[in-house]
């Protein structure tokens, strides 16, 4: 499999499928839909739908039936970005090479935009056909995103910027604000596909694993570069980060050695012929 023509094909697809789910940009009142469209088909990796998509194969699903619930995760990250991005949060001036919804609408359109992407989210979350599979999905996706996942992250990594490293507090942050939507992104990719138990335990450890190694990587992308990137900001912030309390070569090991296990995990149930054993690797060496 060529795992680089399947995350261009499938991010495609997740745009494609966004533009059809989103309100057209020129339905009254007009400027939140613009601001809504500009944020959310704006040229992301599409990781979060796409390791939704891949799990849901992984079980011996059709990604098809996946597809409107990776591109309402897509929308949740995407309001979360707008959040992130405001004056009050990181203060980041660009997002993807352009600038943040609300350097491009103002401040109250962004907060109102980044609302309006997580209720689409679940609008569309209600349209799935199977209700038992719609109010596991709810459950988990609800739960991730919270005060128990990603907002309690958000609230921890505010409140320790500027403070002497604490690796316990790394940690819940790390495993919070990103890594619980990730786990969920798979593990509604596997309620989707038919999973059942065992499989959706493997699943969850295996989600919990790629989430935290990706934050790793982004930590050390943050130092190191990467196209795209505008400036350091965390840097600039003192937040709290694998490379500020491990270093880059520690930091580094810690993200190998979880995306070892999370593929050892995928090659005992399932082999290493899969998208997801793929793009777990790929996921682990991006960026170095």
């Amino acid at each position: 499999m060529d795992i680089l023509k399947y995350l261009k094909t499938n991010a495609k697809r997740i745009d494609d499928n966004l533009d059809k789910y989103l309100p057209p940009e020129d339905e009254y009142p007009d400027i939140i839909h613009k601001a809504m469209r500009y944020s959310a088909i704006n040229g992301g990796k599409r990781i979060r739908p796409i390791l939704c998509l891949a799990a849901c194969e992984t079980v011996g699903g059709k990604k098809e039936d996946a597809l409107m619930v990776a591109c309402a995760i897509e929308l949740i990250h995407a309001y979360s970005l707008i959040h992130d991005d405001l004056p009050a949060m990181d203060n980041d001036d660009f997002r993807r090479g352009k600038p943040s919804c609300h350097k491009k609408y103002g401040e109250a359109i962004a907060i109102l935009t980044g609302d309006a992407l997580l209720t689409h989210a679940f609008y569309l979350f209600s349209k799935g056909k199977n209700p038992e599979q719609n109010n596991k999905i709810l459950e988990e996706i609800s739960y991730a995103i919270s005060t128990f996942g990603m907002i309690g992250g958000q609230v921890v990594d505010m409140l320790s910027e500027n403070k002497l490293p604490d690796a316990p507090v790394l940690q819940y942050i790390h495993t919070h604000k990103t890594g619980a939507l990730i786990c969920a992104s798979v593990k509604a990719g596997c309620i989707l596909g038919g999973g059942g138990e065992k499989e959706l335990d493997a699943l969850t450890k295996y989600g919990e694993l790629i989430g935290l190694a990706f934050q790793i990587v982004d930590d050390i992308i943050e130092i190191e570069g990467e196209k795209g990137k505008m400036r350091n900001s965390d840097i600039e912030q003192s937040k709290l980060t694998y490379p500020a309390v491990y270093g880059i070569a520690e930091s580094k090991q810690r993200a190998s050695r979880l995306v070892t296990k999370a593929t050892i995990l995928l090659d005992e149930f399932w082999g290493k012929n899969t998208p997801l054993y793929q793009l777990t690797e790929l996921i682990g060496n991006r960026g170095y």
